[in-house]
């Protein structure tokens, strides 16, 4: 089993993002809010006559635990419905996931998921 971080892609790409994760049988993904940056490295705008750095950018964290197999079309999936082409795009991370329970049943392993 994997957990699959998408960490960190643009707002306005995580409906894309969920309809091609559910399009290849992905049933559960964690969605947060984050702020960050990196080689975006924020920007200034203008607000009531004030300039001001935006130096954290809102971002949206997707985490996805997958069995193996699905592993390389997740990743597949995640990187066409986010990409702009722009800087910003963000990352995606893989993490080996040793153990997964699903409290409800007590199934364990990729029944778990």
């Amino acid at each position: 089993m994997k957990l699959v971080s998408a960490a960190i892609i643009k707002p306005f790409k995580l409906d894309d993002a969920r309809e091609a994760l559910s399009e290849i049988g992905v049933q559960g993904i964690t969605v947060t809010e984050v702020k960050g940056f990196g080689r975006q490295k924020g920007h200034t705008e203008l607000y009531r006559g004030a300039e001001y750095v935006v130096d954290f950018l809102p971002k949206v964290k997707i985490e996805i635990a997958v069995a193996d197999d699905l592993l390389d079309q997740v990743i597949e999936a995640l990187s066409k419905s986010a990409q702009t082409g722009k800087i910003g795009d963000g990352k995606i991370f893989v993490y080996s996931l040793e153990q997964a329970i699903r409290i409800r049943t007590g199934e364990t392993g990729n029944e778990a998921l």
